[in-house]
């Protein structure tokens, strides 16, 4: 369908009150969920997977292939999930057979020029600020903010509700709850503040202090961290939490 310099494949799924403006071209096996506003100039390419109420800015290009050159025309999606926000030139590519699909969670502020590339994982309420770059099969955790112009290396993995200073080049994971600054990026203190906003009581966050106290700053490795805060720390959620991400880094966590 073209139709007021729109063009739209018939083979595209549309909901109801989807706004879509002058220039924007959306391919085929394509679905926008109910209520999305699409500005002019976006190109959604096939593959995309668009949740509700989903805003996206003039320039966005979203599904485009993997610039991968394993990369061989597989099936494979772009999901965007429910209240999210894509600012202006933000680029979302679909996956690779790797994953089959890249995801951009619901609730998310994904600001101008930033890229996430082939098989990310995004959780909900990320917010990546502005010409922020994810390499390939990078992970990002619920309520992570992460600052402008930070270059994120492939596989990494960024915890939940980590503080991510701008300018940052991440190379080694960032496990749950911490802020992370410097060059090297370096562990540098609890996101206390954003903790408290989203409900952790102040108890939780001394235990998650208490951790991370005998994570960087008591003269261990990781491995004997580990040992010590199982033995002294008594279990809870935020406990097993962190071990487990570490248990499960593929890259090494950030250190002190």
């Amino acid at each position: 369908m073209n139709n007021n310099f729109v063009c739209i494949n018939p083979g595209a799924k549309i909901g109801a009150n989807v706004e879509i403006g002058p220039f924007t071209t959306i391919d085929d096996n394509v679905e926008i969920g109910d209520g999305c506003r699409i500005g002019s100039n976006v190109t959604i390419f096939s593959g995309a997977r668009i949740g509700k109420n989903v805003t996206i800015f003039p320039g966005a290009v979203i599904s485009a292939i993997p610039q991968d050159l394993k990369f061989r025309g597989e099936d494979t999606q772009a999901f965007i999930g429910d209240n999210t926000v894509l600012r202006e030139c933000v680029t979302v590519n679909r996956g690779t057979a790797a994953k089959g699909r890249t995801v951009v969670g619901s609730n998310c502020l994904i600001m101008a020029y930033s890229h996430v590339a082939h098989d990310c994982i995004v959780g909900n309420n990320v917010i990546i600020s502005n010409a922020t770059q994810l390499a390939g099969e990078v992970e990002v955790d619920d309520f992570a903010v992460i600052g402008g112009g930070s270059l994120v290396h492939q596989f990494c993995h960024i915890g939940a509700h980590v503080m991510l200073q701008g300018g940052a080049l991440v190379n080694k994971d960032i496990p749950p709850y911490v802020k992370a600054a410097r060059e090297p990026i370096s562990y540098t203190g609890i996101n206390t503040i954003g903790l408290h906003r989203r409900g952790f009581s102040s108890e939780a966050i001394a235990r998650i202090q208490d951790i991370y106290r005998i994570l960087y700053a008591s003269g261990l490795n990781v491995t004997e961290a580990i040992a010590r805060i199982e033995a002294e720390m008594e279990p809870t959620a935020e406990r097993d939490f962190i071990l487990s991400f570490i248990r499960n880094s593929q890259r090494g966590i950030i250190r002190g």
